[in-house]
């Protein structure tokens, strides 16, 4: 299974406001950025909604190239019908995803004479908190290959298969016209000897042909197991580098963890120069890359995690009921029941309707991650993003004496902020020392000199 999200120019845009007030110090924060998946030209998304051993799998599918060419062979647990399959719309995932970004912030310090009690800068912390359709079953003997099911969703001819043998299973897909990289028989061998079904779509060219849309819509499958994981090994053959796996987790609970490798929170909630606002997709992807390559190449990152009723900032609206069915969560009130995407066996009853959402993300290769990714869900609610804080400094006049003591400490906080930006990714300090005396030169009041003997001018 292997998607691909095309690159496109990270949009700078301050979409929300917040302003609070810890003890007497005022200010408001305003999110200015998001480390979105558009930071990657490979980069596959899926959303996972579980409750309890019930699952609806949302598959991400920014194919690139023919649409003649696009099929994908995914391991599932059991034999899926009509009903259990369906399209969703781009959108949604492009929701959960702007949702649940890494964003910058930047708060504005008040002036330290209008307070009386000494008081911290903020740390800006977040605050916690089928109609079954009979499909004639043939069997290939010579092959091990059954077909289990068969039928059309949207723009998508879907088979369902069992097998005995890898080496049969892709000689029956060659066959029948899906085009399969090579290796691929190596990689389906563990499948097989767990019992596992595939699920193989490919695109019906008149369909989509008639339908109008100029890219292939996700797909979404519903199904009941205990195994509560997600095939990434077939997504390795023929890769010659890393691929980046954003997986959205939407429960009921609280976070979701992987189980088979460690999971880490993304560094997060450090103040950093001012002049990353200009820079922040490849600060993200270069602090991503520090912390991936520290810690060995084989830990998922929680880069997430929040009850969907709120965020703190927002970088974008949670998303309304309607969109988190079309997400898959099927666990809200729904008196009728007719718009959830999976069968009336999914609902909940309608005193259970929160929605947490976990934002993994996994970066992997075929050394480091030798296993497919195995989840649970837990208790823990406790809020996290990744978030990156721009602290501007007061531009007023300063006369009295906490004034004069707030910019004698200024120096050393400017320091400190170079120095957490260089050991988050690998930046040469005196380049950040450069840029940063920039930004300090564009500042208009007159006692920014004494400031800039710090940067050694």
């Amino acid at each position: 299974m292997k998607f691909f999200r095309l690159l496109t120019p990270l949009l700078l845009t301050i979409v929300a406001v917040l302003c609070f007030a810890p003890a007497a110090w005022a200010f408001c924060g305003f999110y200015v950025a998001k480390a979105d998946t558009k930071l990657y030209n490979k980069a596959s998304q899926v959303v996972i909604a579980r409750d309890e051993e019930r699952t609806v799998l949302t598959m991400a599918n920014d194919f690139q190239g023919e649409v003649k060419d696009f099929a994908i062979v995914v391991p599932v647990p059991t034999v899926l019908q009509k009903e259990q399959v369906r399209v969703t719309e781009p959108k949604i995932i492009e929701r959960l995803d702007a949702f649940s970004a890494p964003r910058l912030v930047e708060y504005f310090d008040s002036d330290p004479c209008a307070v009386t009690d000494s008081v911290n800068l903020p740390a800006a912390a977040p605050r916690s908190r089928a109609v079954n359709q009979e499909a004639e079953k043939t069997s290939d003997r010579s092959l091990g290959v059954t077909v289990e099911a068969r039928f059309n969703v949207g723009e998508y001819d879907i088979v369902i298969l069992s097998a005995k043998e890898s080496g049969g299973l892709e000689t029956w897909l060659k066959r029948n016209g899906y085009k399969i990289p090579r290796g691929a028989k190596q990689l389906l061998k563990p499948y097989i000897r767990s019992s596992m079904k595939f699920f193989v779509a490919k695109v019906n060219l008149d369909k989509f042909e008639k339908s109008g849309y100029q890219f292939l819509r996700p797909l979404q499958i519903s199904y009941q197991s205990p195994k509560f994981m997600l095939p990434i090994r077939l997504g390795m053959i023929n890769a010659t580098t890393e691929q980046d796996l954003i997986v959205y987790i939407l429960s009921p609970q609280g976070q979701a963890e992987i189980t088979n490798y460690r999971t880490v929170k993304i560094p997060s909630n450090t103040n950093i120069p001012l002049f990353v606002k200009d820079e922040f997709g490849e600060f993200y992807k270069s602090m991503f890359q520090t912390v991936y390559t520290k810690e060995d190449r084989k830990v998922g990152f929680l880069e997430y995690a929040w009850d969907m009723s709120s965020c703190d900032p927002c970088s974008a609206d949670p998303l309304t009921q309607e969109e988190l069915k079309q997400a898959g969560v099927f666990w809200l009130d729904d008196n009728s029941g007719s718009n959830l995407p999976v069968s009336p066996s999914f609902r909940r009853p309608s005193s259970k309707s929160n929605v947490f959402i976990s934002r993994l993300h996994v970066r992997y290769t075929r050394d480091k991650f030798p296993e497919d990714l195995i989840f649970q869900q837990t208790a823990n609610s406790e809020s996290f993003q990744g978030r990156y804080v721009l602290q501007h400094p007061f531009q007023g006049e300063l006369k009295c004496q906490a004034g004069r003591e707030y910019k004698q400490s200024l120096p050393k906080r400017f320091e400190q902020e170079a120095q957490t930006l260089a050991k988050l990714t690998n930046w040469n300090i005196q380049d950040i020392r450069n840029k940063m005396k920039l930004s300090i030169g564009n500042l208009t009041y007159s006692w920014w000199e004494n400031l800039l003997s710090w940067l050694g001018l």
